[in-house]
């Protein structure tokens, strides 16, 4: 049996560097990097590195990187210390966010009686801009936009420099979760005027357990984690030294590569839509996931043709055959419910049919493609 791994927006295999890298870490670089001795300057040395190399890449100041467990800590974080710390009594954002985003705002509603307010969106599930401004021109209260830069499920890419232009100018802050994005496209934060941004490293091949948040200078925010100065006592706790420099180094390779691996997983996805509209034409692709301009080139979201019978079977029988992709966010493997990014835009009628998404990396093949093609059409005949 063939294995297949096309869940790539779940999260990506590791680079064979970034397992090297971090095997030496562990090995030859055990200090605290707290501690004032050899051991320990070596490890603090080699974070405050990495924490450079990134703000490079992203033409930001070292000290406005911060490093979390993963972009939904970072969410969690700015969120709520934004709401805490900068007075923040509005927040806007929209009902396809992912859930770290979407149940820490309805937290803050709870917590500090806040007012949250979804901006609409149009058929294919992009915010509309004239009902944002609507939104951030509604009262004076100090506002904080959270948009994703590009769809997790449905991989929809947003036009995050008008928005964070419009927020500017309308003296809101902007928060973007940019976990599908950075590692995927360049950046630089000195011509986006966007205050918060959040990464995690196994959506770029690196390891699991580690990313970033961008903290724009002076922003006010204050620590949610006591107990250390580390993080320039954003996040207290000992650093995972090992971790952070995988980061760094998959953080990197991609920044190194990445016009190459691009065009090479855009290929990919071309090949991907016009297979798929060759064996099933009545496939039709969720959101603007079939479109290689106005979508993010890693993944594709698409509604079979089968009815709802056959559609309780197709995840198992693809699993069988050894192809791994999934029905949504894997955040949300554990619950029965359907995709909330979908009932944002699907019939009821699509509602009923599968729909999966199928996300792609440099380390996938035509040839896979090809496989998962057959599958899908045989399926459809039996």
């Amino acid at each position: 049996m063939q294995k297949v791994y096309l869940d790539n927006a779940a999260t990506t295999p590791v680079r064979e560097e970034v397992i090297v890298r971090m095997q030496e870490a562990l090995a030859g670089c055990f200090g605290n990097p707290s501690s004032t001795h050899g051991f320990g300057r070596t490890a603090k040395t080699a974070i405050e590195q990495a924490r450079k190399n990134i703000a490079k890449y992203l033409n930001a100041h070292p000290s406005e990187i911060i490093f979390t467990s993963g972009g939904t800590e970072a969410d969690n974080m700015i969120i709520r210390s934004a709401v805490r710390d900068l007075g923040i009594r509005t927040i806007i954002t929209s009902k396809i966010e992912h859930h770290a985003v979407l149940h820490t705002a309805e937290e803050m509603v709870k917590e500090y009686g806040i007012s949250l307010h979804f901006v609409d969106l149009d058929p294919m599930g992009n915010p509309q801009m004239d009902h944002l401004e609507q939104l951030l021109d509604s009262d004076q209260t100090k506002k904080l936009v959270s948009l994703m830069h590009i769809n997790n499920e449905i991989g929809n890419a947003i036009d995050i420099e008008a928005i964070s232009h419009l927020c500017k100018a309308k003296d809101a802050y902007f928060h973007s979760d940019t976990v599908q994005s950075i590692g995927h496209y360049p950046w630089d934060v000195a011509q986006t005027p966007i205050d918060f941004m959040t990464a995690a490293a196994h959506k770029f091949h690196g390891p699991k357990g580690i990313g970033f948040a961008y903290i724009r200078k002076n922003s006010g925010l204050k620590p949610l984690i006591f107990g250390g100065s580390q993080e320039r006592g954003y996040r207290a706790g000992t650093e995972p030294f090992h971790n952070i420099v995988g980061l760094e180094e998959a953080f990197l390779k991609a920044y190194d590569n990445l016009e190459e691996e691009r065009a090479y997983v855009s290929g990919l996805k071309k090949y991907f839509i016009e297979k798929l509209e060759a064996s099933l034409p009545e496939a039709k692709f969720n959101g603007l996931s079939g479109d290689m301009d106005q979508s993010t080139y890693t993944l594709v979201n698409v509604c079979l043709p089968f009815p709802e019978d056959k559609a309780l079977m197709l995840l198992f029988h693809l699993d069988l055959k050894g192809i791994a992709c999934s029905k949504g966010s894997a955040c949300q493997s554990g619950s029965n419910g359907s995709s909330h990014v979908l009932k944002e835009i699907l019939s009821e009628e699509d509602m009923k049919k599968p729909s999966l998404r199928f996300s792609f990396s440099k380390f996938n093949t035509r040839e896979e493609i090809d496989y998962v093609v057959g599958v899908l059409s045989d399926f459809s005949r039996n």
